[in-house]
């Protein structure tokens, strides 16, 4: 299913749905590519092999010989940010649909396939791309490719496997997002702060849409978006270049070229106040969310915004959670977020737990004066230096490992161009405490700002009970 958050890798979750979980831990400080002992030599320009096939299909490799295994992604360029009104949550149905078989492959052969073969397999859909993965050891490569290849081009969308399938996604959005007060409230706060960008729709898709949704909706979607001109072939591993590539053309090149699919052109105007939002839902305690808009990877201020994030909420040594949580004792948690791997440009977000008895204009206040403070005071050189560490090591070894490698490739070149990964570090070293202060002062503003605050309930039985 969905979430961008941050560079992150897969993991199963309920049913044939997937996600995306928190990335890996902080491990050093003050690392380079040239530190890290297990990683080929070489910048990740100069290790990344790129090519087009004639249909257009872009293909990625990198030959990583430390472990005898592989990894092969397709990332197709669409998720729910291509859907339009009265019918989303299409890309993640059909994410759900790639499973169900083609003529070669009968339903539910595919996962057994893969784990016959002592390989795992899974899949992602966010608002910009969807992504599937085989994971295997290297031997296996040809087999993950002929299965990516087949359902690119041949996958069977049945109505009798269709019809109970929908009902498994909406029993998936209950669980998910309706029976969850941080889901409701994140899928009601991105509503708010997107007025016509269609980051605004949940990737699962709104109850009523579902509802709607038919097989020829599928099809047509599979046919527009699923060709080998909007998506991109990530192959990392135990693999040879020049061994590799004769089969990807031959598995691959075959599959026609289809009409391009048509372009998102809708452009999310400049917010001009301050939008409030409060949700009523049965929990335990409030929650507090808080977004602004903001540039994405594309833009210089990208760089000053990651490093904002961590000063503010990167951790528990963060000024937010160092204030609300250890010093004010507020909340529970606090934090800050900011995720520039879209497409569009898209959102800050700030997160708190008020404790009991607490309330959430309190931690509010407190989130807001760091925020004041950090633009108004100097920030330390060992503050910065040590944000702009956290960022490095997260970065540096996260492509310690050939899945999370491919990953980032993929996600990369789905949304901008997987080459400016190959300038991160360098604009994220390039960070001064005045650009964190501008960019600051520039984008986290009360007029840019949307605010979602869960106001808890009882349950109906137990209110019932205590009014008698």
């Amino acid at each position: 299913m969905v979430s961008t958050d941050r560079v992150r890798w897969y993991r199963p979750r309920l049913g044939r749905c997937r996600t995306i979980c928190q990335w890996a831990l902080v491990l050093a400080v003050g690392l380079s590519f040239s530190a890290v002992g297990a990683a080929s030599a070489g910048t990740l320009a100069e290790r990344v092999f790129d090519t087009t096939l004639a249909n257009g299909l872009k293909v990625l490799i990198v030959e990583e010989p430390k472990a005898p295994v592989v990894t092969i992604q397709v990332w197709y360029k669409v998720g729910s940010r291509n859907e339009v009104t009265g019918r989303t949550g299409l890309a993640h149905m059909l994410e759900h649909m790639m499973f169900k078989g083609t003529p070669t492959i009968g339903p539910k052969q595919f996962d057994l396939l893969v784990t016959r073969n002592g390989g795992q397999d899974n899949a992602v859909t966010a608002t910009d791309y969807t992504a599937y993965f085989e994971d295997f050891a290297a031997d296996r490569v040809e087999l993950g490719l002929r299965l990516e290849a087949d359902r690119m081009a041949h996958l069977l969308i049945d109505e009798k496997e269709f019809i109970p399938e929908r009902q498994v996604v909406i029993e998936e959005r209950r669980l998910r997002i309706e029976d969850q007060p941080a889901g409701i409230l994140g899928q009601t706060m991105r509503a708010v702060a997107f007025q016509a960008n269609t980051y605004r729709n949940p990737a699962i898709g709104w109850p009523s849409d579902m509802l709607a949704w038919t097989r020829e909706d599928l099809v047509q979607f599979y046919r527009t978006y699923y060709v080998p001109n909007n998506a991109i072939l990530v192959v990392v591993g135990a693999v040879n270049k020049d061994e590799i590539l004769p089969k990807i053309q031959a598995l691959f090149g075959p599959i026609p070229r289809r009409p391009d699919p048509p372009k998102v052109v809708t452009q999310e105007p400049p917010q001009i106040g301050e939008r409030r939002i409060y949700v009523r839902k049965e929990a335990e305690l409030p929650i507090y969310f808080a977004v602004h808009h903001v540039p994405n990877l594309t833009q210089p201020d990208s760089f000053a915004l990651q490093v904002l994030a961590y000063i503010l909420g990167g951790g528990e040594s963060s000024r937010f959670y160092l204030k609300a949580v250890y010093e004010k004792q507020l909340a529970s948690y606090a934090g800050a977020d900011y995720n520039p791997v879209h497409v569009d440009p898209y959102l800050f977000g700030f997160s708190a737990g008020p404790l009991p008895g607490k309330t959430v204009e309190e931690v509010e206040q407190v989130l807001y004066a760091e925020i004041e403070r950090l633009v108004k005071e100097s920030i330390p050189d060992r503050e910065l230096q040590k944000a702009k560490n956290q960022i490095e090591s997260e970065f540096i070894f996260s492509q310690d490992s050939v899945h999370t490698l491919a990953g980032l490739l993929g996600r990369y070149e789905a949304v901008a161009s997987w080459k400016l990964l190959d300038g991160f570090l360098e604009g994220v070293r390039k960070v001064t405490a005045a650009d964190v202060q501008r960019v600051a002062k520039q984008y986290i503003t009360q007029e840019n700002r949307t605010v979602a605050i869960l106001i808890p309930t009882k349950p109906e039985a137990a209110a019932a009970g205590a009014g008698k």
